[in-house]
């Protein structure tokens, strides 16, 4: 098992995957010169039949994933930035999420949707977002959010070899970490957590951009005696409410980091499940630690400000460990 860096993980799953698998076909905004890395050397590989560079028409692209998939292909879309699937939110929310439902699974959808999202890179607005609450509730949508190599490589083989429509979130601002990767044919399965530390005093959900954030804040949390766990959910959706529920039941107490907008965030939402299912075993109140209901600044230091960090996770574990 060797340490490689997510950017470069997410690219051999591409290569292995395109190996195996004529049927694959990838497209979308400069796939072909690669602005993150995610797909170097791809063109040159494969080329033009299979990888090609497209017009910027987010619009007409979700609708051309959705006629090759319907044709047999299995196809990655590679939007770039999240926020450009704002423009092709007609094809994704309306037919790619449906079609098979609605054929009664006639019509296969695999379709891996990729873009890069979070902030951290003083991108602006515009392409510092992380939409993935707007997918969670369309139904019909996986949505997957690595937030590490191994992760990042084995979640993006089960997309491509899945018939349904994943929405698979690239982690821009962790593209240069590294982490240890498996060896050979390594899959995740989707919705399925993953504990990346071991606690016994407090639940730290982290999701996607946030499980760095959720792991320097228990290394710090050590220090001061409290005891951290740090769960990583991989997937949105499906959700492992099963894994989340006996950490909880484990530790008493929750709190979850999300890079999302607070309001209607994937924190939210797990944030109800526990207080659904899970009430009686919690020992205080949940907490959140998410971005306000606001834009994402272009300014690094009012970007900064907005964007969860590990002090607002240590002082949110703080009020439920004295509660």
């Amino acid at each position: 098992m060797a340490k490689k860096r997510y950017i470069q993980a997410v690219n051999e799953a591409l290569f292995e995957e395109m190996e195996r698998d004529e049927k694959v076909i990838l497209f979308g905004e400069d796939v072909e010169i690669s602005m993150f890395g995610d797909t170097r050397g791809l063109f040159e590989k494969f080329g033009y039949n299979r990888i090609r560079n497209t017009p910027i028409s987010e619009n007409a692209l979700a609708g051309m994933s959705i006629g090759a998939a319907a044709g047999g292909h299995r196809v990655i879309f590679h939007m770039m930035f999240s926020n450009f699937t704002y423009m092709g939110f007609d094809g994704i929310a309306n037919q790619m999420a449906k079609l098979r439902l609605m054929t009664g699974g006639q019509m296969k959808m695999p379709v891996t949707v990729m873009a890069g999202y979070g902030a951290g890179g003083s991108n602006a607005s515009q392409h510092s977002d992380s939409p993935h609450p707007l997918f969670m509730n369309l139904g019909g949508l996986n949505v997957a959010v690595p937030a590490t190599p191994g992760d990042a490589k084995g979640l993006l083989k089960t997309a491509i070899r899945g018939d349904n429509p994943t929405i698979f979130l690239l982690a821009v601002g962790r593209g240069g970490e590294r982490w240890e990767v498996p060896d050979g044919d390594h899959t995740v399965p989707f919705g399925q957590a993953n504990i990346l530390r071991q606690g016994a005093d407090v639940t730290i959900v982290g999701i996607g951009t946030t499980v760095r954030t959720a792991l320097d804040a228990a290394d710090a949390l050590a220090e001061e005696g409290i005891d951290a766990e740090v769960l990583d959910p991989r997937t949105l959706v499906p959700l492992d409410e099963t894994g989340i529920l006996t950490s909880v039941k484990k530790t008493g107490r929750l709190v979850i980091v999300d890079e999302a907008r607070d309001r209607c965030s994937a924190a939210s939402h797990i944030a109800a499940v526990v207080a659904d299912q899970g009430y009686d075993m919690l020992k205080g109140p949940i907490k959140r630690v998410t971005t306000p209901n606001v834009f994402v600044p272009y300014s690094p230091n009012a970007e900064a400000a907005v964007l969860p960090n590990a002090d607002k996770v240590i002082a949110a574990v703080n009020a439920v460990m004295h509660k």
